[in-house]
């Protein structure tokens, strides 16, 4: 009897005693996945918040700030949150939160710049004294510029600027709903994200007027109300009229505000395309804050031109430099002069076929091109005046991994800082010296390091044979959060595109307990638009949590880049110029192909989901391959598009007066009778991007066609859900595959 009580207490102590591995793993939900559910924030990544005090490296927490040793990591405190309230004297109003978003604006100087409720204010953390502060200016796009402590922001339509001394100027006085000004133009296209740009010394402000008059109101309603109420939204459809926008520079010293007087061109969609510039964009100001330059761009979106302007009469100057493209030329970076000499700067262009770095002087002459070669510049960090280079993030060593490099601007000759496989992003201190690199990889979720750009001294990678930057200390490597959790399976391939010579990148997820045996319903999630990818070398391939939701209830998951894409140069992503989504769904298809050839993959069983440009590829593929894809779930779906917006849909398309033929041959509207499978619509009620006219036209030529799609709307929500409406969302389109395709 004694015996069998033991066995009995070693069975049941057995399973506490098994490595987690032998132990039953915990199941994921969606609120412990979704970035709106209740647990998300506890199975992110470990992460820490550094911010540059000149070269001198410093965390940000929330309730403190401190100094980092870039040799060893060490920290020391700067200060903390009651430190600061204390010394602030701050009541409920004017209590300061936290010091995530504390910054210090000047490298020779104690001064940490801090945000409450009710004002902006520089603390002199040493002797604990307020130095300056503006409780003045609004909430609404505020724009600070350090040198002059001037604010330039918004206020009931009108433009404001506060200046370091405290007097408020007002700008403008016909704002309004029709007229904008110092807000972002051109719905955000042409890297636009902003509307306002200080000269380097704060003495003027250079800033958009956007005038929308003539532009028809789409009919937004807000139903939040006793009786609903009509809150229309400007937009401009391809081919229809766009809005006009000028440019106007305020000087604080003389309190007057002049115009650029940049040649406009028509607003109207005319069946010839107007080659005056319509567009204007990457607003740069010269060193000595005399002199504008932007990039102009006609409404065709072939004929680009780099143009400066004299600051305080508003004259035309002259063009320094012109690209023209059968296709299109898409500005995306303002010009950078070089710190060390203010008669050159860099500009990036596709001209070559990939985004590229050139150093141009200021009257335009090419002085040599610094990047070339089958691989993409995807981002200026800034420059290192010692070594005379320009710091950046780029593909080169390959399309899925993002390394930081430097180019010495007097030869050319490029050196990788970052050594390990992945992706990385950089954050550049003042002088250029110290590098913040921030790392992630399939297995690793996040790594924090400093680099020392300047050093003479280098370390040698063995699987790169190659030399890299000094690692002055590793901060953060953090562990797996999803440890003790059902994990499934990532995993990263290539297959050909449908011209059987173009590499395309793919992921896969597969449940955790993959039996190769077996049969597995399949979902290919697609986007395939410009501007996006899908698949890289960052932690999981860049996997979306719902992905390991899907995989977790048994699906596979298969994600694929095709042409149009980003990231692989011009001819890859402009293969789809004119007639949007026939191309892709070539490259898609190629990728169920591939799916055919994989014996766990149940063909029988083939779903498809996407949002927004991937909601019309969802809906393109399942009525031009009606047998191939049994369940779609299609978000924000584009239907044609001439019902989108001017900038994006005339770059790909041209207007539907020019190209008649490529709209007929991507909308969506004469193919509803071809709907054989289950297809749930999904929109914003109040999405003001891509406009409920598409979903509610479908549905309507569905009707008419017999056919019969499911359609969901959320109240109130604009193109993407919110908070913790992107868990319903979620648990809705897992919940349409697990009804009609498992």
């Amino acid at each position: 009897m004694m015996k069998i009580k033991h066995l009995f207490l070693l069975l049941f102590l057995f399973p506490l005693l098994l490595p987690m591995s032998a132990q039953e793993k915990k199941l994921f939900t969606l609120e412990d996945l979704n970035y709106g559910g209740n647990n998300y924030r506890n199975l992110m990544p470990e992460n820490k918040w550094y911010t540059w005090w000149g070269d001198e490296l410093v965390r940000t927490d929330v309730e403190e700030c401190l100094l980092v040793n870039k040799k060893t990591g060490k920290e020391q405190s700067l200060f903390t949150l009651d430190e600061v309230n204390q010394w602030l004297k701050s009541d409920d109003m004017y209590y300061v939160r936290m010091l995530y978003t504390a910054s210090f604006p000047y490298p020779d100087q104690p001064l940490v710049a801090l945000g409450n409720r009710k004002s902006f204010l520089l603390l002199n953390f040493k002797t604990h004294e307020i130095v300056w502060q503006d409780s003045i200016s609004g909430q609404e796009d505020n724009d600070w510029n350090s040198a002059s402590k001037a604010t330039a922001y918004r206020e009931e339509h009108q433009l404001y600027v506060v200046d370091g001394q405290g007097h408020k100027h007002q700008l403008t006085t016909d704002g309004s709903r029709s007229v904008v000004y110092g807000s972002a133009v051109h719905r955000n296209e042409f890297g636009i994200n902003k509307g306002t740009f200080w000269s380097p010394d704060g003495q003027r402000l250079a800033f958009y007027r956007m005038d929308q008059s003539m532009v028809a109101d789409y009919p937004q309603v807000d139903i939040y109300h006793r009786e609903a109420t009509y809150e229309p939204d400007k937009y401009p459809m391809a081919g229809m009229n766009a809005h006009v926008v000028t440019v106007g520079v305020y000087d604080i010293n003389t309190d007057k505000t002049i115009y650029l007087k940049t040649p406009n061109g028509s607003v109207a969609g005319d069946s010839v395309a107007d080659t005056r510039p319509i567009y204007f964009t990457n607003i740069a100001w010269s060193p000595d804050a005399k002199t504008v330059y932007m990039f102009e761009l006609n409404r065709d979106q072939n004929d680009c031109r780099l143009v400066s302007y004299d600051a305080t009469t508003g004259e035309r100057l002259s063009e320094i430099y012109r690209e023209t493209s059968e296709k299109y030329v898409e500005p995306l970076h303002p010009i950078q002069f070089l710190p060390w000499d203010s008669d050159k700067f860099v500009m990036q262009s596709q001209r070559d076929g990939y985004n590229h770095l050139y150093i141009y002087n200021k009257v335009g002459k090419l002085i040599r091109q610094l990047t070339s070669g089958p691989w993409v510049v995807q981002n200026v960090l800034g420059f290192n005046e010692k070594q005379k280079s320009i710091i950046f993030e780029g593909n080169q060593y390959h399309p899925l991994h993002r390394q930081i490099y430097s180019v010495n601007v007097n030869n050319g000759k490029m050196k990788q800082l970052t050594v390990d496989d992945g992706v990385h992003y950089g954050d550049l201190s003042t002088s250029g010296n110290f590098l913040l690199d921030h790392h992630s990889a399939p297995t690793q979720p996040r790594n924090i390091s400093v680099l020392d750009v300047s050093s003479s001294k280098s370390r040698v990678s063995a699987n790169h044979n190659s030399q890299f930057s000094i690692l002055n200390c590793q901060l953060l490597q953090a562990s797996d959060p999803w440890t003790g959790y059902e994990q499934p399976i990532f995993e990263c391939g290539t297959i050909k595109a449908a011209d059987n010579k173009t590499d395309l990148y793919y992921r896969m997820v597969k449940p955790y307990n993959f039996d190769p045996a077996q049969k597995y319903p399949t979902v290919v999630y697609v986007y395939g638009g410009p501007h996006a990818h899908n698949v890289e070398a960052s932690w999981h391939w860049q996997s979306r949590s719902w992905e390991t939701y899907m995989a977790q209830k048994g699906y596979i998951l298969f994600i694929l880049d095709n042409r149009g894409s980003e990231n692989r140069g011009r001819d890859f992503e402009q293969a789809t110029f004119r007639q949007l989504g026939q191309i892709e769904m070539q490259d898609q298809m190629k990728g169920v192909e591939f799916l055919k050839t994989l014996p766990y993959v149940d063909m029988q069983r083939l779903g498809v989901h996407g949002w927004s440009f991937g909601g019309f590829m969802t809906i393109s593929l399942m009525l031009n391959y009606p047998d191939v894809f049994k369940v779609g779930v299609a978000g924000g779906p584009v239907i044609d598009w001439k019902w989108y917006e001017v900038m994006y849909g005339e770059r790909y398309m041209d207007t539907p007066q020019q190209n008649p033929e490529g709209y007929e041959k991507s909308s969506l509207i004469n193919k509803a009778g071809n709907l054989k499978g289950r297809l749930q619509i999904i929109t914003g009620y109040n999405d003001n991007t891509v406009v409920p006219q598409h979903c509610l036209s479908f549905l309507d030529t569905c009707v008419k066609a017999g056919t019969q799609p499911d359609f969901f709307a959320y109240p109130g929500e604009e193109h993407n859900m919110r908070g913790h409406a992107s868990v319903h969302l979620h648990e809705r389109i897992t919940q349409y595959f697990e009804d009609y395709l498992k």
